[in-house]
């Protein structure tokens, strides 16, 4: 079954996410309009959150950075992010409605 916000595909899972940079804490905060909203503190510069937002994602789903691959949305604070065979489901993956496939 897919969702708005997440899907899997095989072994891969996708995140429709929004992105707010510069932010004082980083964290994931819910969902909004459809999307999870996570917070980071690096600004967007030079590529510098994304880079901060795959460590923030690799962090969560116990995996390698660089099995995070941003496919959409690389300038944009909407962005569509795929994790590639994540290790664990984090609790708010869970608590906001995720499964597993």
């Amino acid at each position: 079954m897919t969702y708005r916000w997440f899907a899997w595909h095989g072994s891969s899972l996708t995140l429709q996410v929004r992105v707010h940079a510069r932010a004082k804490t980083a964290s994931i905060d819910g969902l909004h309009v459809g999307r999870l909203k996570i917070r980071i503190t690096t600004p967007p510069v030079d590529g510098s959150a994304n880079r901060a937002l795959s460590a923030l994602m690799a962090k969560q789903f116990a995996v390698a950075v660089s099995r995070i691959e941003i496919v959409a949305g690389a300038t944009s604070r909407d962005k569509t992010i795929r994790i590639d065979s994540p290790l664990t489901l984090p609790e708010w993956f869970k608590t906001l409605g995720g499964t597993l496939p």
